[in-house]
């Protein structure tokens, strides 16, 4: 790499444990909040990338209260809360369909145990999907009025996942990155599954299998045509924040 190209710096965070992530629930596009360690977890994300000395221009989050609030919480801890937010729909976590809320045993004890593997290993695999007149359903929710109803989920595979937030991804995302602006994306495990899979080129079943760590900075540093030159995770040692790369 020519030491004169200059990379732009893209950190995706996925927020800290909700309460229903700690009971062991579906949660998608369930409104909940941040259990105490999830806020926790917010703070400290905030701490590790003010003492790695990150600074952003823009923020984006999707449209529900547990990234919003670890965004919250980890740039009141940076110094940097006056930051333009940009909160959408399209960031939302993967809709569970008919299992949001339902904890592991009992989904499977309803639908049978195969529906809910396969929609956890197979990237095209949809769940149970909910009825339209479901109370779940975006449709019938106040804050979904202004989107579109045919665009509106019933229940995802990571295929419909990837679909919803690429328009977000190639009209905004992109072009902000090619401006060389520094963003900071708050949102959800399977959602930034698909940011990733855009990033660095991964197939349906490396998707599958990717983890993503919950309140740890995983940071990328792009060449101009957003190949990444450098992934690593931020993470703490007594002297303040290191980078560990993945």
């Amino acid at each position: 790499m020519n030491e004169k190209q200059k990379l732009t710096r893209l950190v995706l965070l996925r927020h800290g444990q909700s309460i229903w992530n700690r009971d062991r629930h579906f949660t998608g596009w369930s409104n909940v909040a941040l259990s105490p360690a999830g806020e926790e977890e917010a703070r400290a994300a905030g701490q590790l990338l003010k003492q790695a000395g990150f600074t952003f221009d823009a923020c984006l989050t999707s449209g529900l209260r547990r990234a919003q609030d670890t965004l919250a919480l980890a740039l009141s801890t940076m110094g940097q809360q006056n930051l333009p937010v940009y909160r959408s729909w399209r960031l939302n976590e993967r809709h569970y369909g008919a299992l949001e809320g339902m904890q592991r045993w009992a989904a499977i004890r309803r639908f049978g145990l195969w529906s809910i593997v396969s929609c956890q290993i197979r990237f095209n695999a949809s769940p149970p999907c909910l009825a339209l007149d479901d109370l779940r359903a975006p449709v019938n929710q106040p804050c979904y009025a202004s989107v579109d109803r045919s665009q509106l989920p019933l229940g995802e595979s990571m295929q419909h996942t990837l679909e919803r937030v690429l328009p977000l991804w190639q009209n905004r995302i992109v072009p902000e990155i090619r401006a060389g602006k520094r963003l900071l994306i708050v949102s959800h495990k399977n959602l930034l599954k698909t940011l990733v899979m855009q990033l660095e080129g991964l197939t349906g079943l490396q998707v599958m299998r990717l983890s993503i760590a919950t309140g740890r900075p995983l940071c990328y540093e792009l060449d101009a045509s957003l190949r990444p030159v450098r992934r690593y995770y931020l993470s703490a040692l007594n002297d303040g924040a290191r980078k560990a790369a993945v």
